[in-house]
């Protein structure tokens, strides 16, 4: 919800995960947030970064790693890395 400003007055929003599209509830407390930094032609961090969201389920499941990767692979092309 946002106010006439623009400002969003909501107090807790959630996240929904990048795996498998659930939303991430706030008593799902085996869920991580990870920000993986963008490297130059040359290997040095750049200063950005994108934010993967993985749920409980996923982890609980052992598919955290694959999916990250899977994850990556599909973003890596719009954030030019290699």
């Amino acid at each position: 919800m946002q106010n006439e400003e623009g400002q969003n007055m909501d107090l807790y929003i959630p996240r929904k995960c990048s795996a498998t599209n659930r939303l991430i509830t706030s008593k799902d407390h085996a869920s991580v947030q990870l920000n993986v930094g963008h490297l130059d032609d040359r290997g040095v961090y750049t200063g950005t970064f994108t934010t993967f969201a993985l749920c409980g389920f996923i982890r609980a499941q052992g598919d955290a790693d694959s999916a990250l990767d899977r994850l990556w692979q599909k973003k890596k092309v719009e954030a030019r890395q290699e």
